[in-house]
Formats: structure tokens, sequence, C-alpha cells
């Protein structure tokens, strides 16, 4: 696809998601108040991308920073866990970036035109000061893929006093499937949570890992009509991508993909109030993987770039470079040019499946 039409394409999709967290929002004052400000906001930041590709530069609108490598849950089939980029925090290895260094990391993608970053972990919510710097942000959107389950009441005015902030809490279906995948009560924990942010109005949405086991479950009228009961305004659909070789079963194939998106299609004109998103399902209309700083990329918690958090491997630090400078790391540059990013999107990640390519790049970098 070229650069104009994937700017065409991206600039189509991220008006399509305000527009449906202003739909959303229509009930909630506060929350209406503070999205109407942010459209100001969102018309900047495009205008900043606009400028930069008629520069010959393509900026992103997405960025997802991954702001600790600590969790409180041991959810089965973690990806993160896997890869060693979440622990119990014990300590070893690289320093975190500081709170500051997240914020000047916020503060140079505001000013590039970034209009969302998606703060995960770990548990993000084991870093009260990095979502504190980021509600200092309120022309971007920063949405926390949280398990739910750290929400107190500390946290819930910090929510009320920064609009800005909005949870995405993980749930993989009803209380038997949740409780199977992330441990006893933790599905009775999302519940209270859920329930505190809808009576706080705080927007807040779900994120489901789709597996074949669980698909036809979370895709159905009843579960949706229950998260939007419990005050759910969008739900995120995110493939699974197998840990190992044991549970490649579990990822959705071609057929269970295509027969996902059509059921989402179906959702979509009978729940015209709620943001539905699909990863990477959504991706295929780009012509491409949107990884790499072609639609987002990736900053570990050691301030690593990286091209997706599936993909973690990086040869550049926010610490020591700009983060534009950042997003046109020769690792991100190759990947672009050798085609990688167009391959044929086969299922969960299309750099995950190719992680020889991607350890083939870096290895040819060093020499």
């Amino acid at each position: 696809m070229e650069s104009a039409q994937l700017e065409a394409y991206l600039h189509h999709g991220t008006e399509n998601i305000l527009k449906g967290i202003v739909s959303a929002s229509l009930q909630n004052p506060q929350a209406a108040l503070f999205m109407a400000k942010y459209a100001l906001h969102s018309k900047t930041a495009r205008g900043r991308r606009e400028r930069a590709a008629a520069a010959g530069e393509h900026i992103p609108p997405f960025l997802i920073a991954s702001i600790t490598d600590k969790c409180n849950l041991h959810c089965k089939g973690c990806y993160a866990r896997a890869n060693h980029s979440c622990t119990d925090g014990c300590g070893q290895g690289a320093a975190l970036l500081r709170a500051d260094e997240w914020d000047s990391v916020f503060t140079q993608a505001e000013a590039l035109g970034v209009q969302f970053i998606l703060l995960a972990g770990g548990e993000p919510f084991v870093r009260k000061d990095v979502l504190l710097q980021a509600g200092r942000h309120p022309g971007v959107l920063f949405p926390i893929f949280t398990n739910g389950t750290m929400i107190d009441d500390a946290y819930e005015r910090v929510l009320e006093q920064n609009r800005n902030l909005l949870p995405v809490i993980s749930i993989e279906g009803n209380q038997s499937t949740t409780d199977a995948r992330r441990g006893a009560g933790v599905y009775q924990v999302i519940e209270k949570t859920m329930a505190r942010l809808q009576k706080s109005g705080v927007l807040f949405g779900a994120s489901v890992t789709v597996t074949r086991q669980n698909m036809q479950e979370v895709l159905s009228d009843a579960f949706v009509h229950t998260l939007k009961d419990a005050g759910a305004k969008a739900i995120v659909y995110v493939e699974y991508v197998p840990v190992d070789a044991s549970t490649v079963a579990l990822a959705p194939d071609e057929g269970t993909r295509e027969a996902m998106m059509r059921r989402l299609d179906a959702l979509r004109c009978d729940m015209a109030d709620m943001v539905l998103i699909a990863f990477p399902g959504d991706e295929r209309a780009s012509g491409g993987c949107l990884a790499a700083g072609r639609g987002f990329f990736h900053i570990n918690a050691h301030g690593g770039a990286e091209p997706c958090p599936f993909s973690p491997y990086s040869d550049t630090n926010v610490r020591d470079v700009t983060l534009r400078e950042a997003l046109h790391s020769p690792l991100f540059r190759a990947l672009q040019s050798s085609g990688s990013l167009m391959e044929e999107h086969t299922g969960g990640c299309v750099l995950f499946a190719q992680q020889k390519q991607v350890e083939r790049i870096l290895q040819e970098q060093a020499v």
C-alpha cells in the first residue's frame, strides 16, 4: 500500500475510533466534555502527521508503551511471561524507564502527532507514577490494558481527574473461562471493578484474547450485552498468539478468523454505540502488518524500540535517541523495505511468524 493510501486508511480508522468513543460518552457529561475538547487535539495531531507526510516522513497515530515488566497475576498462556518481558519484579535485568523518562516519551509522541498511546505491561497499574505523568497529556488518549485487579479508591480518583486515561480490562469470557486462565476469583474482582468505574462515570472498555476455544462465547450476543450492561463502551478482540508449539492449536486459523470478522461486522451493526476492534484482523485492510512504524510501534519497559510486543527485538533505545530517531531505527527501516510486513496475514501476528527473519536482520546489522 502506498504511503498516502496507508495514511488515509489510518486516518479513517482513528476517526472511526474517536467517533465511537464520542458516541459512547454521550450519556456521560464529564466524559463528553473531555471528548469535545479532545476532538480539537485530534485535529492538531492529524495536521502534524500530514505535514510530516508532505515532507516525506510517515508518523503513525499509535504507540504501544509497556511501562512495566511486573505483574500481580500468572495467567495461563501469557506471552509476556513466556518471552521473559514480564516478571514478579525481582529487580534483575536492565533498569525500567523512570516516570520522567516516560513523560519525555509522551511529550515527544504528542509533538509528532501520535494520538493514542496504549499503556501495557506487565500490569500498568503497578506504575502509578507513570500513569500520573500520562494524565498530564490531555492531547493524547491512553488506553490502559489492565487485568483490572488493582483499581482501588485512590486509582478511581486518578481516573476521574484524568479523563484521557481509559482502562481496558482483560476478560476471557464468562466466570469459568476467565478464572481458568487468570486465576480463581479474578472474574468477581473484574465485576466489582467494572461496577466501580460505571458508578463513577469513568469510560472503560474490555480486552478479550480470542482463541478457537472461546470464540463463540466471547462473540455471542449474551457476552457482549453483559459487558455493555456492566458499562464497557469498547471491546478489543485480540487474536491469541501461541507461547509455544503446544498451544498453536488455540490460535485462530484462516477460517476461524474470517468467521470472527463476519460476526464482528454483524455486532457492529447491532451495537452502533459501542467500539468493537479486532487485532490484527482490522489490520488486513491496510495491506499488511502495521508494526515497525507503519501504524504503530512498541517501547518496552526498558526503553527498547520494538516492532510490536509480539516481536520483541530492538536495536535502538529511547534513552539514547529521540523518539523520532527510534521510529526510524535501522531495524524498522529494514523490515519496511524487506517486504516482511507485507507477507500474507496468516494469524496472530505477521512478525511473530517471522522470528528467524527478524533475528537475521539484526545479525546482519551487527556484522
